[in-house]
């Protein structure tokens, strides 16, 4: 089995887990025996108009749909849609002449997205099963495109970006929050499969993922918000020795937040 499949595989393994726990009645950061509390760097949506409880499972690292300057009957897709916080919320902006289709590649994932829904009562917000380095919707589809932390998870960013641009009308636009990285992770976090479905190991540097948005085609590109990530040390000593820590905690690397504006 390739790399790249093992990371899916653990992808959907991991927030299947978390879906399924969700379920029973549990938070998203009861995760087993596993090191990564993957509420680590999420941001507070309960504000929002069009927060749903029982779909914000502290999974992101941003507020994407804050910053996505939907209009009233706009079509929004969410890549990584989840158990769909951000597609609530960017409902509640678009409206009932608008339309919003969640992508996710987690069966468990789209599942409890749908229930959401039909309990809510709405049906202008669809959710589909599929892969954002092959999305699984026609070309010029989305008025805008939103995404909370998760390109981190996809080992084909590039890919992915160039079907992001893809599926944009003409004059869309997109607002992604994600985790880059300034300076060079540890081999410890790097390499370790945890620290990847927890959205770090699969950083890359804040100038490389820029520039695989300009390759894709995008323009007018900035970055709407930014933060500094903070990864406490019981998580690190998972990873770390102590004198690994010790050199992390003195280097220059900054693990950051960033939520990004581009145009096609």
């Amino acid at each position: 089995m390739d790399q790249s499949k093992k990371l899916k595989d653990l992808v959907k393994e991991k927030y299947g887990q978390i879906a399924r726990e969700s379920n029973d009645g549990c938070c998203s950061s009861c995760c087993g025996d596993d090191k990564v509390d993957y509420t680590i760097m999420s941001d507070d949506y309960t504000q929002m108009e069009g927060y749903t409880e029982d779909a914000d499972l502290h999974l992101g690292c941003g507020l994407p749909t804050q910053f996505a300057k939907i209009k009233k009957g706009d079509t929004v897709v969410d890549l990584g849609s989840g158990a769909g916080n951000d597609c609530f919320i960017a409902l509640s902006e678009t409206g009932e002449t608008g339309q919003v289709i969640g992508v996710d590649m987690t069966e468990d994932m789209i599942e409890k997205a749908k229930a959401n829904a039909k309990k809510l009562g709405v049906d202008n917000v669809k959710f589909v099963l599929g892969d954002i380095e092959n999305i699984p919707l026609p070309d010029n589809t989305a008025d805008v495109v939103v995404s909370n932390c998760v390109f981190n998870l996809v080992p084909d960013k590039e890919t992915a970006f160039q079907e992001t641009y893809r599926i944009l009308k003409k004059g869309g636009h997109f607002s992604i929050s994600d985790i880059v990285l300034r300076g060079v992770l540890p081999e410890g976090l790097k390499n370790d499969a945890e620290m990847y479905a927890g959205c770090v190991a699969g950083a890359v540097q804040q100038e490389e993922y820029l520039s695989f948005i300009k390759n894709a085609g995008f323009k007018d590109i900035e970055i709407q918000k930014e933060k500094e990530i903070i990864l406490p040390d019981e998580v690190l000593k998972n990873y770390l020795t102590d004198a690994a820590l010790d050199t992390f905690r003195k280097s220059n690397l900054g693990i950051y937040s960033i939520t990004v504006f581009g145009k096609k």
